[in-house]
């Protein structure tokens, strides 16, 4: 009861603390947003001001170049030298010098000039005052700015005194492309509306646009929304393409209205869209920026809110803790060891439990008394062993592997495979489970229902549920073996290893099986007799190198001892070892062969199906016949070499041949002429009359000797002998040969 109200002052008191905590960080959370909010309107009412005035002044310089454009066409129309190149049709070189030179003069007056143009289109040539590239008189074939012959053609499309945005070459190499706003000033009075002489004056857009900055970050983009309706960039004077998204506010929200500006995508960036009032032009000019980069200072700041905030709270929480437990840590130290002890002795119990119970399976300390079975009850064991029981043990496959790889939690596995085993088993049976301390779990199962005594299948169905979910939730494949019915706990030691004898024969079901005690105990009737005949014949065959006759014979002795008891498998696979282990031995000696661990064979104990076993001594069969094999062939490697230097040495010898050769090695020629040609695709006699007409070609390449000569020097018999040999082999004769190579 104190123990109680302890906890609760401790609790009430930890609720204080973390309310106070909540209360400051809920606090910091509300005021951040609405500083947030607030600060977020204030930069972008911030920005767009910023905008508004930089663009704003932007416009008023576009307009007053407009009026200084215009001012200077009037004073170049009016100009009395100019004019001669204006009106007349062929002015003299006099005057168009004079009128070079005026525009000159303009030119240099005005740095934010790019470069004039006069068009007479009576005389088809253009006068160009410019600083870069194209710069005197042209035809209109030979202008390189193609581009205002089509504004001319086209003129009455554009305002007058209006600039046009446009990017043109002048023909220029160090500067090709430039861009500029076009002032066109044209005379187009007379019935057909034609232009009679036009003034062009092309101011440079990098003049008028140093004005344009970007006052929040670099990354701002500005645009002139034209007359026409285009967005073009300020930097490029280029169309800049729209989404229709972006086409849709341009036209709704900007186009003809009032400056603002407004929260919009553009390229797929949330941005702030700034603008102005159509100017004198009828020109707005937007600039956007991306929308984060407004934000940053001020998103700064809120996250530092937010985490001064998270700190306040975790520190709080942590101060909460801290001091409830320094008020109160007596009683959490009472608490603690209370735990630990009980923990110590569950676990206690739980290994008290399991080494009684395995004791008793194993016969150690049987159960004989009343006392043993109050013990039993004290430990919290309920099974009743004069009820009738019946035992199950259940083995891992593959546990070699499956202890090597999992090692760490062995025991845990276990002792998931236990639980699973008991809540399956428990809705039915009164349950014991049992750790063997290998690789095998035993479950001990009180029979309730009267049914199972005739009835197998229900006990079937629950291994193979255990058996699913085993692998479904741990991945480990089990074996199970099931006993009788029985009911007295003498039988019990008994029992078990009848169990454990019917779940070797897992070798021969193979693993996942589920084996039944009470058919392999009907095998104690049959008589096993050690087939010698066979192992007589697998001796003969493994001797004389048959490997796949070997395994045949070794399969067919292992897999018959299947319907025998146990101890007549262990027999069988003993005596096999002992008699496999000489003759690999005989073998061995025999051949002269290195012994590295080959005759090494397999235990029983250390595979778990047939199949492994088989592999495991097959491996042997074909590791011996692999090492045999390589030196046989090795033997005939050195056979053929022995043949080709011979030949080599003695080609010049007109007795050398087959049979030659083969008594020189004291063998047979059928022998070794079939055993050359197997390894060299070849036949001895043709290798043989290789070599002398390779030394023949030589001679006749780099001597003058006669052909009889060389064929003595060569071992043929007569030159005619020579002769036809060569021929049959190049289809030509030596003197032939010999004249086609000094050519």
């Amino acid at each position: 009861m104190r123990l109680n109200k302890a906890g609760n002052k401790r609790a009430l008191y930890s609720r204080i603390l973390v309310s106070m905590t909540l209360c400051v960080s809920l606090t910091f959370l509300a005021s951040t947003i609405l500083y947030y909010n607030y600060y977020i309107g204030v930069e972008k009412t911030q920005a767009f001001r910023s905008d508004l005035g930089n663009l704003t002044q932007t416009s008023k310089e576009v307009v007053n170049m407009t009026d200084a454009a215009q001012s200077l066409s009037f004073q170049i129309y009016r100009n009395s030298t100019v004019s001669k190149i204006v009106f007349y049709d062929k002015p003299d070189i006099y005057d168009v010098t004079a009128a070079m030179s005026e525009l000159g003069n303009y030119l240099s007056s005005m740095p934010y000039i790019e470069s004039i143009y006069v068009y007479n289109p009576k005389s088809a040539r253009l006068y160009i005052a410019s600083s870069h590239g194209q710069n005197g008189v042209f035809t209109e074939q030979e202008l390189v700015d193609r581009n205002i012959l089509d504004i001319l053609n086209h003129y009455q499309e554009y305002k007058p005194f209006t600039p046009i945005p446009r990017v043109y070459s002048n023909g220029a190499a160090e500067n090709g492309q430039v861009r500029a706003y076009t002032f066109l000033c044209y005379d187009a009075i007379g019935w057909d509306r034609a232009i009679n002489s036009a003034v062009i004056v092309n101011i440079s857009a990098p003049w008028i646009n140093k004005e344009i900055t970007s006052p929040v970050d670099s990354k701002s983009d500005t645009f002139i929304l034209a007359d026409q309706g285009k967005l073009l960039s300020v930097d490029s004077l280029e169309p800049h393409g729209l989404s229709p998204l972006e086409a849709a506010w341009v036209q709704q929200r900007i186009q003809g209205r009032e400056a603002g500006y407004f929260i919009g995508q553009f390229g797929g960036v949330n941005s702030l869209i700034s603008y102005t009032a159509p100017d004198d032009l009828s020109w707005q000019y937007v600039r956007i920026t991306p929308y984060d980069i407004i934000t940053r200072q001020t998103n700064s700041i809120r996250n530092a809110t937010l985490l001064l905030a998270a700190l306040i709270f975790v520190g709080g929480l942590a101060f909460s803790w801290l001091m409830s437990r320094r008020v109160y840590l007596p009683i959490d130290r009472i608490v603690r060891e209370m735990n630990i002890l009980e923990g110590e002795k569950r676990d206690s119990m739980f290994t008290i439990r399991q080494n009684t119970l395995r004791d008793l399976i194993l016969g150690l300390k049987p159960l004989q008394s009343i006392q043993q079975v109050e013990k039993l009850r004290q430990l919290g064991i309920h099974f009743t062993f004069d009820d009738d029981y019946r035992l199950i043990l259940l083995r891992i496959d593959n546990y070699q592997e499956f202890r090597e790889s999992r090692s760490s939690y062995l025991l845990a596995y276990k002792f998931a495979i236990m639980n699973i085993a008991s809540e399956i088993c428990g809705q039915t049976y009164r349950v014991e489970t049992v750790d063997m301390n290998d690789d095998g779990i035993l479950v001990l199962l009180n029979i309730v229902d009267a049914k199972e005594y005739t009835d197998t299948e229900l006990i079937e169905t629950l291994l193979r549920q255990i058996q699913q979910a085993c692998s479904d939730y741990l991945k480990v494949s089990l074996t199970l073996a099931y006993s009788h019915i029985d009911h007295n706990p003498v039988q019990l030691h008994q029992l078990y290893m009848q169990v454990r004898e019917a779940s070797n024969h897992r070798l021969f079901f193979g693993h996942g099986c589920i084996i039944s005690a009470q058919s392999i105990c009907a095998l104690q009737a049959n008589i096993y007799h050690y087939p010698t005949e066979k192992e007589k014949k697998l001796t003969d065959v493994l001797m004389s190198g048959k490997i796949d006759e070997a395994r045949e014979q070794f399969s067919s002795i292992i897999r018959e001892t299947a319907d025998y008891p146990f101890p007549s498998v262990q027999l069988a696979v003993s005596r096999l070892s002992v008699t496999i282990k000489e003759i690999l031995i005989n073998i061995q000696k025999r051949n002269r062969l290195h012994n590295d661990g080959t005759a090494e064979l397999p235990a029983l104990d250390s595979v778990e199906t047939v199949d492994a076993l088989e592999q495991a001594f097959f491996a042997l069969f074909s590791e011996m016949h692999e090492q045999l094999a390589e030196k046989k062939n090795s033997k005939q490697h050195d056979l053929v070499r022995q043949i080709n230097q011979k030949i080599n040495e003695a080609y010049m010898e007109p007795s050398l041949s087959l049979n030659q050769i083969a008594d020189e090695l004291d063998m047979s020629p059928i022998y070794i002429s079939r055993l050359y040609k197997q390894q060299t695709l070849t036949s001895i006699v043709d290798v043989i009359l290789e070599v002398r007409m390779r030394e023949v070609c030589s001679l006749l390449e780099n001597t003058g000797l006669p052909v009889t000569t060389i064929a003595e020097r060569c071992g043929f018999t007569s030159s005619s002998y020579l002769h036809r040999m060569f021929k049959r082999s190049f289809g030509t004769t030596p003197t032939d040969y010999r004249r086609s190579r000094q050519a």
